[in-house]
């Protein structure tokens, strides 16, 4: 019967870990320890701020509270495209068409790149569309071309949002357009959402993701994200509003190889929401520091294999990992890795298999998400009556 198990401690909760020097760009100094209290400062009901290398939360409050995310949800529209692109069953050179369905529909209706009747339009062209400048005309085009109906992209959307434990969430549209309330998100599965986004599909998040404004059509719009361009790091990811959920903004930033994800929701106006954002990246940046545990695509541990060409597979992380404390503060912590196994062959590199649970005195655990480094072709065999032979003996 498979069952989780924690096959490595590899450290101790007492273990100090020696502090580790943040070297940054000139273009990208750390900021200075920040004074503001989020507490106090942070008004949004709804704010989460999480530190992406260690999976620490600096700061939460109502993150498990569902809420209408109206343009957010083009995360999630955008997140199933880049799946789609990597298993290739999408691609960003194929050319879908403005039904007459999408176009009496969604002509002009609302955030728009203003797609004409019977146009023909890119992947490429829609992924910029609806990042950049919030198209809901481009979201419907996709999904119909991607998935044949908007309800069947709308099904894909949702089997993400389970396959990723965003246990708070449903879509109904893939553009976030009010619906009665059938369309709902948290914070805590934004950020779930937003990470595997990074983490997962890196060349393409940087090319569709924080750009400052597009041309199409002869129609130039700029990005709805307000600090783009104006505040060191920034790099997307998406606002949202509508009468019903107020704005919206879920952000990213990266310094000194650091990168944090922020999602806060049900502002009143938008310069609040981007006074605000500013200060609560800032003072994740500042009052934090982050202490390196392993590079990226460094071997973490190995995983039992049960049929394979081999009988175990290195498993590996695809971002640097950190953990986080408050600046100036040791690091303390332990290390344990966990998987569902054994896991079964055969095996893709890539596949996710595990995760490195990090437990760092006086905060709750975190777990980094770990991959296999490498293929395990199912065993022929021979291989399957070697397999036998050694586990029979004990090895």
């Amino acid at each position: 019967m498979n069952r989780w198990l924690a096959l490595a401690t590899l450290g101790l909760l007492a273990f100090a870990a020696p502090a580790v020097p943040q070297i940054a760009t000139p273009a990208e100094a750390p900021a200075p320890p920040t004074p503001v209290d989020p507490d106090t400062a942070i008004t949004a009901p709804i704010a989460l701020l999480l530190d992406l290398g260690s999976g620490r939360e600096l700061y939460a409050r109502g993150d498990r509270r569902r809420f209408l995310p109206a343009s957010l949800t083009k995360i999630m529209t955008t997140w199933v495209a880049f799946e789609l692109i990597a298993a290739g069953r999408l691609d960003p050179r194929q050319r879908f068409a403005m039904s007459d369905a999408a176009f009496d529909n969604w002509h002009r209706v609302g955030s728009t790149m203003f797609l004409a009747r019977g146009q023909i339009v890119t992947v490429d062209e829609l992924l910029d569309g609806i990042m950049t400048v919030s198209a809901n005309d481009g979201c419907i085009v996709l999904a119909e071309g991607a998935s044949g109906s908007v309800e069947g992209f709308v099904a894909l959307m949702n089997a993400e949002a389970r396959r990723l434990g965003m246990t708070d969430s449903r879509f109904g549209t893939p553009n976030g357009w009010p619906d009665e309330g059938a369309t709902y998100t948290s914070a805590r599965d934004l950020a779930i959402l937003t990470r595997a986004m990074i983490t997962r599909h890196p060349a393409l998040y940087r090319r569709y993701v924080g750009r400052t404004g597009m041309s199409f059509n002869g129609i130039t719009q700029s990005n709805h994200v307000p600090l783009l361009g104006q505040m060191a790091g920034v790099d997307g990811v998406k606002t949202g509003f509508t009468n019903e959920s107020g704005f919206g903004f879920v952000g990213s930033a990266s310094r000194g190889g650091r990168r944090l994800v922020m999602v806060v929701a049900g502002y009143d106006n938008p310069r609040l929401r981007a006074r605000e954002s500013r200060e609560f990246l800032e003072w994740g940046f500042g009052a934090w520091e982050a202490q390196r545990l392993f590079g990226s695509d460094a071997t973490v541990g190995t995983a039992r294999v049960q049929g394979g060409s081999a009988r175990s597979v290195d498993l590996t992380s695809s971002h640097a990992a950190y953990v986080t404390v408050p600046r100036g503060s040791p690091a303390r912590y332990s290390l344990a890795l966990r998987y569902h196994g054994p896991v079964r062959a055969p095996i893709r590199a890539g596949d996710p298999v595990g995760e490195l649970v990090v437990k760092v005195e006086g905060q709750s655990p975190s777990a980094i998400p770990l991959v296999a480094a490498h293929g395990v072709a199912a065993a022929g065999p021979i291989a399957r009556l070697r397999n036998g032979v050694l586990e029979a003996v004990g090895l």
